[in-house]
């Protein structure tokens, strides 16, 4: 184990591509530069709230010292490090936005162990030269809620960044967390964030924006060679771009299974590795609803609502052909590619959702369930998480008395007497094929709950959890931290396996978020 002060940092990306080296923090456009050295801004009495060990014994880093707390802050920079905010491009809310970058986020370098090379990055370490009106700055509530979900989300088994520290800064910090005019000072703090890349695919469309095929090549060839080395054929690039769009495919079904919704899916914010990455007002489903989205921001429209995510995936990975296709003469290949989005995605949803049921394979009847599944609990909007836990353990007598008095700790309403007939009907066809399945009723049951986590990181319990660290108490954020690292286990915690409560429906930070959050 290293101590973080005491590591050798790789400045791979800083070395390989041109950026502005001047250290200047002033908001503005650096044309033909891939990134801007830029020098964390210094706090003024940081304080180390979590340290995830799990991701630092992966990473072969030793427990934080004094010292690397300094790190972790900002406040200190080794003289191998190269810090640096990255600049790139996308597509917010469907429409071009230009040039944007890391606001908010450093790259101290990147850091080699036993499992690979990561990039260490400080979220919330100060202004950067693409900051544009802001602070750089990130607020505790922003920063609690990244750390404990991105670490959530892998013992979840979703891919995704990582967090390896939260450190609170001793500063305020001035936001309007609505957007309504109405600012308010809260605690600072910053997560320090880790990934095998941050490269996300406006990246790539910020070099296609600006029509430099040298540039595009250059870092579409660094990425291959990198995070796709198993590429060797001539026509890397277009194999290169069908594995990108297997991986986004594959996590779109990731989110739908645990009831993840991202708040934000900007094509800034989609990682090249099929990462879930850069959370800002995301949720986990309660009640079962296509339309829900956590973000303010997205109303009334909800491009991004949780039914929308898959197409969305292909919306984005059709900016991205658009951007690489600058490289070709002929895109039919990549249109074909592009295509293939559909198809993969259906696969791994069937796959998913038959596992979510209990069964060995998707086949026709099973997928006529799925659907089925689909409209009943679009229907009656039961909790997803307690509802599929519930469903491994459907009872064996059949008899509606028996099933509706079984789920009912997953209904947040009570169900009309034709939405009751409806889930019977659905429930005993259910029971009958999976008797028939040939999975004994053990195996269903150990298939269906490493499948359907019983513990997620609901919005109620992150905002309770921020209240507590507020008031300078953290017992509910270390047994969050704890409890997310055993999301499938059958007991335990049982004080988080309950429903949304009522007062958390409309409080603000429980049911909607903005985009500052």
């Amino acid at each position: 184990m290293t101590a973080i002060a005491e590591k050798e940092f790789r400045n791979d990306f800083t070395q390989q591509f041109e950026g502005d080296e001047s250290g200047d923090r002033t908001p503005r456009q650096t044309p033909g530069k891939l990134y801007s050295k830029t020098i964390p801004t210094p706090v003024a009495a940081p304080k180390l709230l979590a340290w995830s060990k799990n991701l630092a014994e992966e990473l072969g880093i030793a427990d934080p010292s004094t010292e690397d707390v300094q790190i972790l802050a900002g406040n200190k920079i080794t003289a191998s490090m190269n810090p640096y905010a990255a600049r790139y491009a996308g597509h917010q809310f469907g429409n071009w936005a230009g040039q944007l970058g890391d606001g908010r986020a450093i790259t101290l370098g990147e850091w080699g162990s036993k499992n690979g090379i990561f990039e260490l990055q400080l979220k919330g370490a100060g202004p950067t030269a693409y900051s544009r009106h802001a602070d750089g700055r990130a607020v505790l509530r922003s920063s609690v809620r990244e750390y404990l979900m991105s670490e959530a989300m892998h013992h979840l088994g979703v891919p995704t960044t990582r967090a390896l520290a939260l450190v609170e800064t001793g500063d305020k910090v001035l936001r309007d967390m609505f957007y309504n005019g109405n600012p308010e000072y809260e605690p600072g703090a910053i997560v320090s964030r880790v990934a095998p890349s941050f490269l996300r695919f406006g990246n790539f469309e910020l070099l296609a924006a600006q029509g430099d095929k040298e540039k595009m090549k250059q870092l579409i060839d660094w990425t291959i060679d990198r995070y796709f080395p198993h590429l060797t054929e001539e026509d890397r690039i277009l194999t290169w771009f069908q594995e990108v769009v297997d991986k986004t495919a594959f996590l779109m079904t990731e989110w739908q299974r645990v009831g993840f919704v991202h708040g934000v899916m900007n094509t800034d914010n989609m990682s090249i590795l099929g990462l879930t990455i850069d959370y800002g007002p995301f949720s986990f489903l309660d009640h079962y609803d296509h339309n829900f989205t956590p973000n303010t921001t997205d109303l009334p429209g909800r491009r991004y609502a949780f039914g929308n995510q898959p197409s969305i995936g292909y919306w984005n990975l059709g900016r991205l052909a658009n951007a690489i296709s600058l490289l070709f003469d002929d895109t039919e290949g990549l249109e074909n590619a592009l295509d293939s989005y559909e198809k993969i995605f259906w696969d791994y949803y069937y796959e998913m959702m038959a596992k979510k049921l209990g069964f060995q394979t998707p086949g026709k009847e099973e997928k006529k369930i799925i659907a089925r599944f689909e409209a009943v609990l679009s229907s009656i909007q039961p909790d997803m998480t307690l509802f599929y836990r519930l469903l491994a353990e459907i009872p064996s007598e059949t008899v509606p008395e028996t099933l509706l008095k079984h789920f009912a700790p997953s209904l947040y309403s009570d169900l009309q007497p034709k939405e009751q007939e409806e889930l019977v009907a659905l429930l005993t066809d259910y029971s009958k094929m999976a008797k028939n399945d040939g999975l004994s009723e053990e195996a269903r049951k150990n298939l269906m709950n490493q499948t359907n986590p019983r513990i997620i990181l609901r919005n109620y319990l992150l905002h309770e959890a921020i209240e507590e660290l507020e008031r300078g108490e953290n017992k509910l954020f270390v047994r969050l931290q704890e409890a997310m690292k055993q999301p499938y286990a059958t007991d335990g915690f049982e004080d988080l396996v309950k429903k949304r409560p009522e007062w958390a429906e409309t409080k603000a930070g429980c049911s909607m978020l903005s985009c500052s959050s």
